[in-house]
């Protein structure tokens, strides 16, 4: 699993950062947690491809994080997109995708099929894993989502297996996947008879803008990754409480108490010119910290 920043700016772009956008490419599939201007030009240059399945995530109905899907719509179909667009984000977002089918010119090749989200919990279930929402602290009405891969089966073992005279074949193959087999003999055995203890998955959480908050915290527990807003640095804390934003102290205090592995800051303001005075203060709290960059890549290796 890799994470790919395509855009690490806060509201308005820069010469080197582009406005919010975050792929994640999974088993040969694409997630991306909002889509600010100008993402589909952002994913050309990461080559991440326009015709894979593809799930879109918006944080929130601001421009900076959802003016980029009308082009991104267009691109797709001007290359001749067949496969399903899934979109989610929160109430407003069909309205918004209608408002572009109907003002806007162009054939649309593929479907599209939205799903408004205004509870927190699972808006998305997939066999292998889950896509979990909380209410972030905005000035707006916003979610953060976590991307929770489910647990795996534990490591199979061949001397287990052939102590029980399990034949080698398909019976493997089913007791490798979590189902039960029966054997010549009648005798049945069980998954458990031949794995390992199960192992957890990876374990994504992408805050959109907010303010520090306990679903928050509640959402990134144990995350591998904390991909978190930090707008503005410490010295302004009062501008970013008023704006629903967070600083670098703050963001480190929500990975520290969700025990989150890493932290990644970003929506950075187009005040800063380098990421070091954020990445100071954030590494003060929490040291496995970092400020994304646009075309940042993070891999995530199975556990």
């Amino acid at each position: 699993m890799q994470v790919i920043f395509l855009g690490t700016a806060g509201s308005v772009p820069t010469t080197q950062r582009a406005l919010p956008a975050v792929v994640v490419k999974r088993e040969g599939e694409l997630l991306i947690f909002d889509c600010g201007e100008g993402a589909q030009r952002q994913m050309v240059r990461a080559k991440v491809g326009f015709h894979k399945k593809t799930k879109i995530f918006i944080t929130h109905m601001h421009g900076d994080h959802v003016l980029g899907l009308p082009g991104l719509i267009q691109t797709m179909s001007l290359l001749d997109r067949k496969t399903e667009l899934q979109v989610y984000g929160p109430v407003g977002i069909k309205a918004f995708l209608e408002a572009i089918r109907q003002t806007v010119q162009f054939t649309q090749t593929f479907l599209i099929s939205v799903w408004e989200v205004s509870k927190e919990g699972v808006v998305c279930e997939e066999k292998e894993y889950t896509v979990q929402t909380a209410h972030a602290n905005h000035a707006i009405p916003a979610l953060a989502y976590a991307l929770i891969e489910k647990p795996r089966p534990g490591r199979f073992s061949k001397e287990k297996a052939e102590k029980l005279s399990v034949p080698e074949g398909p019976l493997w193959s089913k007791l490798q996947h979590g189902e039960s087999v029966k054997l010549p003999n009648g005798k049945t055995v069980k998954p458990s008879d031949v794995l390992g203890k199960a192992r957890l998955g990876r374990k994504i959480v992408y805050t959109g803008d907010t303010r520090p908050s306990k679903a928050l915290i509640k959402l990134a527990r144990n995350a591998d990754l904390l991909i978190h807003d930090c707008t503005f640095d410490d010295e302004l804390g009062e501008r970013a409480k008023e704006d629903g934003h967070s600083t670098p102290k703050e963001a480190a205090k929500i990975a520290k108490q969700a025990k989150a592995k890493r932290l990644i800051l970003t929506h950075v303001s187009a005040r800063y010119k380098t990421p070091d005075l954020l990445l100071s203060q954030a590494r003060k709290i929490f040291k496995n910290g970092g400020v994304a960059e646009d075309f940042m890549r993070i891999d995530l290796p199975l556990k």
